[in-house]
This record gives structure tokens, C-alpha cells and sequence, in this order.
């Protein structure tokens, strides 16, 4: 997705070789940084030892997770980025051919290894960033997995990275596809609220990524986590 959200309308790429990655604005790398790459979980780990923690929809491998469930933030006010207007809110992904697009652009190593754990059907909210009133806007689902991310060798995309190359890329995309709206627009405040109750009588937002690691624009939810958020449609605002 593009910086802090996904970035312009575009369709699914019919013809990649292999999975890639997508990241926000306050994601990219200062000049001559890189961050040292998160370990990746699942088959690349493969510890000694298994077990799935039940009920959770996080499966470990050795010391590492591999999660079932995600959520995706993407920007749906325009903004201009080196020029390209990088907005992309869900009703854009509604109006792609078969409402399904890649989700290019991000540039954090851990969301990209996030990306890269992805496994086709695996469903994610599609979140509102970086706007006037940000939350959770509907669920998408992954329709393909991780390949190299077209836009790292763009030079005119806002994306760009000179020192990426097609014979060993450094990030990496999905394509996602609508599968509905939330039956209400669930707002980050609202979300804080239950996160912040939560800590205190250990609910299951208690430890959600969007507070403990709420810079990063691809982040993993448990089960419990996505069933929670996802009863609150249900519910009349506070």
C-alpha cells in the first residue's frame, strides 16, 4: 500500500514473477538507514518445536508467529506525494476491475515481511489513515500473494528505490480484493476506548498492533483481535 495508506488506483498486475510488499510515508527510511529486518515467521523458521495457540489465529514456529488476519491501512483524502496523488480509500478499491487491486508502495521492513506471510483468503481491514477521521472501513481479502512491487523501480513513483533491483527486490505487494463494507465506519477514538479498558481487564485489544505499533501500515491481528473489533458493527457508537 502507498505511504501511511495505499497510494493511486491500480488494478491487480496480471503477469508477476514472485510476491512483493507496499508501506507508509512515516514508514520509509531516513537517508543511508535501513532497519535491521524482522525475523520471518512460518516455513522461513521452522524452530524444532510447533504448537498453535488456539483459538487465536496465531500458529508458532520455534520463537516466531505466523498470523491469519491483518489490517491495512490506506489513505482515502487526497495527498500529493512527489506529485502523484496517493489517495486510495476503499470505494477506490470498489471501483477497480473486479474490485480488486495490488497493494504497492510500502516501505518498512516489517510491514513487508507482513506482507510477505500473507496467504491467499486470509482476510484484513481495509482502515482509513492519515485523514480527518480515521478507523476501520470495511474487510478486503487477499486474492494473491506476495510479489515484487512494480513501483520500487519507477523512478517517477513516489515509491521509487535506487537501490532496489529486479534480481533481488527489496519489497514486495499482494493483491487484495473487496469483500464488504463494516455495516458502520468503526473510528480509531472509539477503538482507543476499548484498547485503553482493555489493558486494565486484559480484553482482547489489550496488546492490538494499532496502539503498540501503530506506525507500521500492514500489521497482523489475532483472531480473537478481528472478532472483537468486528462485533462492534453490531453495536450503536458511544
Amino acid at each position: 500500500m502507498p505511504s501511511r495508506g495505499k497510494k493511486r488506483a491500480r488494478g491487480a498486475l496480471k503477469a508477476a514473477k514472485e510476491p512483493d510488499l507496499k508501506v507508509p510515508k512515516s514508514e520509509i527510511p531516513k537517508a543511508g538507514e535501513e532497519p535491521a529486518p524482522v525475523k520471518m515467521s512460518g516455513k522461513r523458521n521452522a524452530g524444532k518445536t510447533s504448537a498453535r495457540e488456539t483459538g487465536t489465529g496465531v500458529e508458532q514456529e520455534g520463537n516466531q508467529k505466523t498470523y491469519t488476519h491483518w489490517l491495512m491501512k490506506s489513505e482515502p483524502e487526497s495527498r500529493l506525494e512527489k506529485g502523484v496523488d496517493v489517495k486510495f480509500g476503499i470505494e477506490d478499491l470498489k471501483a477497480q476491475p473486479n474490485q480488486t487491486a495490488c497493494w504497492d508502495g510500502v516501505r518498512n521492513y516489517q510491514a513487508r515481511n507482513f506482507l510477505r506471510d500473507m496467504k491467499v483468503g486470509q482476510k484484513a481491514f481495509f482502515y482509513h489513515s492519515n485523514c480527518k477521521e480515521p478507523g476501520v472501513a470495511g474487510i478486503i481479502k487477499v486474492v494473491k500473494e506476495a510479489y515484487p512491487d512494480h513501483t520500487q523501480f519507477e523512478k517517477k513513483d513516489p515509491h521509487y528505490d535506487s537501490s532496489s533491483s529486479k534480481e533481488n527486490p527489496k519489497w514486495w505487494m499482494v493483491d487484495v480484493k473487496f469483500v464488504r463494507m463494516t455495516q458502520r465506519f468503526i473510528p480509531l477514538a472509539e477503538l482507543k476506548r476499548h484498547h485503553q479498558a482493555h489493558k486494565t481487564s486484559g480484553g482482547p485489544l489489550k496488546d492490538m498492533a494499532l496502539f503498540t505499533r501503530q506506525r507500521l501500515s500492514v500489521q497482523p491481528l489475532t483472531v480473537e483481535e478481528f472478532e472483537f473489533v468486528l462485533s462492534l458493527e453490531e453495536e450503536k457508537p458511544h
